[in-house]
């Protein structure tokens, strides 16, 4: 049995809702992330809350100042993420970039990679549906993003490959439970 100190089991408390942080093996592992909402179930797309609202976008002020003057390093970092590391934080942010500088609509792009985060940790659609989220407020969606893989345990300036060496080196094993038996 193996134990992971990597904010597998860390909750934070968002509007009287409790949030556990998603077990990362799962998601390296392609497995849909499950967890328990207010009693309920939830199992790969389902309905849980985001850890931070749309619009608290100076949580986090340095990410909101990068996000504001250069969304595509923000869109690299969450991208690489979720699409666990290929294609690169660099490649993703130079097609982001493209995308914006020709044809202004790279919210079509990025919409996707909202989707695809919240079908790994389970997360309603809202306040809208996707699409129009980052049609209607790109900046502060992809800082929510941000601010989602940040609060489950990522470290958002090292990449995937860094993070899961990081997840690796604090795998510890734990000696199985050893009963007493009683005559």
């Amino acid at each position: 049995m193996y134990a992971s100190s990597f904010n597998t089991s860390s909750t934070k408390q968002t509007q009287g809702l409790p949030y556990p942080a998603a077990p990362m093996n799962n998601i390296a592992a392609g497995q849909p992330y499950s967890s328990h909402y207010n009693g309920s179930s939830v199992v790969g797309h389902g309905t849980g809350p985001w850890s931070t609202g749309l619009c608290h976008c100076c949580d986090d002020p340095a990410n909101c100042l990068v996000t504001a003057f250069c969304p595509c390093i923000t869109f690299g970092q969450i991208a690489e993420l979720v699409n666990q590391g290929d294609p690169s934080c660099a490649g993703s942010g130079a097609i982001y970039a493209l995308l914006m500088g020709f044809s202004g609509l790279a919210c079509l792009y990025s919409c996707f990679y909202r989707s695809r985060l919240r079908g790994q940790y389970g997360l309603e659609e809202s306040p809208s549906a996707d699409c129009l989220v980052h049609f209607c407020c790109e900046p502060c969606a992809l800082c929510q993003e941000y601010r989602e893989l940040k609060n489950r345990g990522f470290d958002m300036g090292i990449g995937w490959e860094a993070n899961m060496e990081r997840k690796r080196a604090t795998v510890v094993t734990v000696a199985p439970a050893v009963g007493i038996m009683m005559r």
